[in-house]
């Protein structure tokens, strides 16, 4: 049986003056019909429901492209601020510590405040945040815009996803989630070729500035054709204790993995600190917000419950430990062992972002339809087939390696994800009643965040674990009782030596340049390694898809409803 999203049928509507929908609500004979001053009416059945859908690809693409394209202009950004490496590197972590804390209470958010307010409210902050980033002089100062940014951007893709659920029939729910999905996928694939180009022909500044017409675009279509589903709900008290502890907890978590591994892990007083701290207040929050004391919990883990939902976020939090992982370590090993430029690393990208875009319009193709041409756990295992087979062959390319043997790789990897995005997206939905819809979405959102954070801090330790490891290695096999070693060393002393150097220098020059190459391979047979660790760690999934339900169609609901 499918399991795509299951909509009631919308009640026969008239038209008031004015131009109003309204709902005829059928009422038991002897009864009449109910009076209400708040009307509903379908959304499916609103003829501007595809201008809400540009709105919503809109603000997903504004948070999305503005975390790829900000990497690129780092460095920039550093020597312009005055800021170290070290100290730049908040500018990242400040926009995903508030990201990760706002993400899990969305669903609260929207409740309290409304859908069409809450969002637009997002959108807003997020682009004022955006223009006062850019037009920022200090350190301090962009790091605090950018922690409202990135409070502004949780609404953003999880809001969006779980209003695209409710406004649109279930008919046309397959292409829907398609689109928004393939800008989302589209955006990270330009954000470091755009970011490349902004630094190198104007300034850092313009990667945020640029999100000020964009975020307008959103706020608008927003405004005009997104109306709320239902009134906002403000009876009973906020669960403060639960927001305390959730703000704690992640943040406290999220700050151990980025920072970890600049602080040497666990040496780090402060990073034993912050994980003990982390382990107790996530606990706390779990234990409260099941708590039978704990009437208006902030973040509902009884959705937990329901099988397929849990391994759908198992998925992406492997899904997101791959995606961010992978589009963390190729542009390294591109641009420190390959030689490529920033320019030409986004360029590499590109074709498997493409390649994504395509995936994900073929699986809307294959699943928008009242039954599936093909069961999505098969997608699903196709897509981490393919995912596998890219990880495998990226860990075989060696520091000769040009664009011409990554882009088969890359592109495969694009592929991949594009089968894999759609199919998860789509039996987590089909699996909910309409009440969960915006807990869920939010949950799965920060599934990828943590799972590409988790990710990004692993493969980083990973890495240079690895070099100092194989760098260990090769040294072993340069001595004298090593002829190939002798031998290219003393050609190339006389290289030097014929260039005009004396025999001392010369020497001390061969021998440099071999540490650099010894380097260099060492660096290649680490990321070697992390990508052969990936595949690995995608094989784990495999058994997840068969924890996932096809869902018969009376299993969920998912009511289209608007005001």
């Amino acid at each position: 049986m499918a399991t795509q999203t299951i909509v009631k049928e919308v009640p026969e509507l008239e038209v008031e003056p004015g131009g109003v929908l309204r709902e005829e609500i059928p009422a038991p004979p002897s009864a009449p019909p109910p009076a209400s001053s708040h009307h509903v009416t379908g959304d499916s059945l609103n003829p501007y429901r595809w201008f809400i859908l540009a709105g919503l690809i809109t603000a997903a693409i504004l948070q999305v492209l503005d975390t790829t394209i900000v990497n690129v202009a780092l460095p920039q950004m550093a020597g312009n601020l005055g800021a170290t490496s070290e100290e730049i590197g908040w500018v990242v972590t400040g926009y995903i510590l508030s990201n990760v804390i706002f993400l899990p209470m969305t669903a609260f958010l929207t409740q309290r405040f409304g859908r069409k307010r809450y969002l637009t409210a997002s959108i807003i902050l997020f682009t004022i945040a955006s223009f006062f980033c850019g037009a920022s002089h200090s350190l301090g100062e962009i790091v605090f815009w950018r922690i409202l940014q990135g409070a502004g951007g949780a609404a953003l893709l999880s809001t969006a996803q779980a209003t695209l659920v409710q406004v649109f029939p279930k008919n046309e729910q397959g292409f829907v989630q398609s689109m928004f999905m393939m800008g989302l996928t589209v955006a990270p694939t330009l954000g470091p070729t755009l970011g490349g180009w902004i630094t190198d022909n104007y300034t850092w500044n313009w990667c945020f500035l640029i999100n000020v017409p964009i975020g307008i675009v959103a706020t608008v279509l927003v405004v005009m054709f997104l109306h709320d589903a239902e009134a906002p709900s403000k009876s009973g008290s906020v669960d403060w204790l639960g927001i305390g502890l959730l703000a704690t907890g992640l943040g406290a978590m999220q700050y151990v993995l980025e920072e970890g591994e600049r602080n040497d892990w666990f040496q780090s007083n402060m990073i034993v600190s912050l994980s003990v701290l982390s382990i107790v207040c996530v606990a706390g929050l779990i234990f409260w917000q099941l708590s039978p004391r704990n009437h208006n919990p902030v973040v509902d883990f009884r959705v937990l419950k329901n099988p397929t939902l849990s391994a759908c976020l198992f998925l992406f939090i492997v899904l997101g430990f791959g995606l961010y992982g992978g589009t963390y370590l190729f542009p390294l090993l591109a641009q420190t062992v390959l030689g490529f430029t920033s320019f030409q690393t986004g360029l590499a990208l590109l074709p498997g972002g493409m390649a994504t875009a395509s995936a994900i319009v073929i699986c809307g193709a294959i699943l928008n339809r009242p039954k599936p041409l093909i069961d999505p756990r098969i997608i699903i295992v196709f897509g981490t087939f393919m995912t596998m087979l890219s990880m495998w062959m990226l860990g075989h390319i060696s520091s000769q390696s040009g664009q011409s043997d990554t882009a088969l790789a890359l592109l495969i990897r694009g592929l991949g994800a594009g089968f894999l995005f759609i199919p998860i997206n789509q039996m987590a939905f089909a699996s909910l009643q309409k009440s969960e819809l915006q807990q869920a979405s939010g949950l799965l959102s920060l599934s990828r965040q943590l799972g590409g954070s988790f990710g990004i801090a692993a493969l980083a330790t990973f890495v240079q674990q690895h070099i100092q490891m194989h760098r260990v290695d090769l040294l072993g096999n340069y001595n004298d009782a090593n002829q190939i070693f002798t031998q290219r060393l003393h050609a190339l002393t006389g290289g030097f030596m014929s260039h005009g150097l004396g025999a001392s220098e010369a020497h001390g020059a061969a021998l440099s340049l071999l540490d650099r190459s010894l380097m260099r391979q060492a660096m290649t047979m680490s990321y070697a390694d992390a990508f052969l660790t990936m595949l690995i760690i995608s094989m784990i999934t495999l058994p997840a898809v068969f924890l996932l339900r096809k869902n018969k169609a009376a299993a969920v609901h998912v009511e289209a409803v608007m005001e």
